[in-house]
């Protein structure tokens, strides 16, 4: 079961500095929502906030969110924080750790449970951070991606930090069978259901290969094992033999 904000501690904020589109904002705060990231912070936005442009891109993100608190500096928007990361694909030649997003996820979540307060800045779509805003942070945040084209938009940004963050907190299995309802079948009734399989393809000439048989036998085990069947599932198998079965024997002269 996915993990309630509250179990990953204070959520991240999101700091947008001089961001140049209102509709950015308002993807970015959709992205945000997705992974349960409400604190969204604006530094000297370009366009006026808010606005209709921002709220219809948020696809009602921004009536959902908190309301979004708008600074003057990045120093004054992330003055309240214990903990800075600053989004940059560039080399800015300073003398800082670089984490990835999902490090970054991982370290928030953390820091969240203890009850620190965590912000990641993201910088102009066109031309990124400045190097007084990266000055700011504590760490780096660069995503691993193809060398040769690292470009992304504003709101691409936003939901991979968030989504990493969301991640590390989530305890989904990574793998699901959804049965509705339906028991899983139990070994007794899968070999049950092998030895009526099998007695059928003798009857009918496909195993008589008495070198080969052995082996297609274990592949064709093998092949039912993997298919995770359901007792009702195998009920239907036994059906689909026997009705096969039946309709051989009455073709027989």
């Amino acid at each position: 079961m996915t993990a309630p904000t509250s179990e990953r501690g204070i959520p991240p904020a999101v700091i947008l500095v001089e961001p140049q589109l209102a509709e950015n904002i308002g993807t970015a705060a959709r992205a945000m929502l997705n992974c349960g990231l409400t604190d969204l912070r604006l530094v000297n936005p370009r366009d006026p906030f808010p606005s209709e442009r921002a709220l219809a891109a948020s696809v009602g993100a921004l009536e959902i969110m908190p309301p979004v608190r708008i600074f003057d500096s990045t120093q004054a928007a992330v003055a309240d924080l214990q903990m800075v990361y600053a989004t940059t694909a560039r080399e800015r030649k300073m003398v800082k750790p670089i984490l990835t997003p999902r490090a970054v996820g991982e370290k928030s979540v953390e820091a969240g449970r203890a009850g620190r307060k965590v912000g990641v800045l993201f910088g102009k779509e066109r031309t990124g951070l400045e190097k007084d805003d990266v000055a700011l942070a504590d760490a780096v945040v660069t995503v691993p991606l193809n060398p040769d084209f690292t470009s992304l938009n504003l709101a691409q940004a936003v939901l991979l930090i968030g989504y990493e963050w969301y991640q590390a907190g989530d305890s989904t299995p990574a793998r699901v069978l959804e049965t509705h309802g339906a028991e899983p079948a139990t070994k007794e009734e899968l070999y049950g259901f092998f030895a009526h399989f099998e007695k059928a393809l003798d009857e009918c000439g496909f195993l008589r290969n008495e070198e080969a048989r052995p082996n297609m036998i274990r592949n064709l085990r093998n092949m039912w094992g993997r298919a995770e069947l359901t007792e009702q599932e195998i009920r239907t198998l036994h059906g689909v033999v026997k009705e096969l079965t039946t309709l051989r024997e009455k073709k027989r002269p």
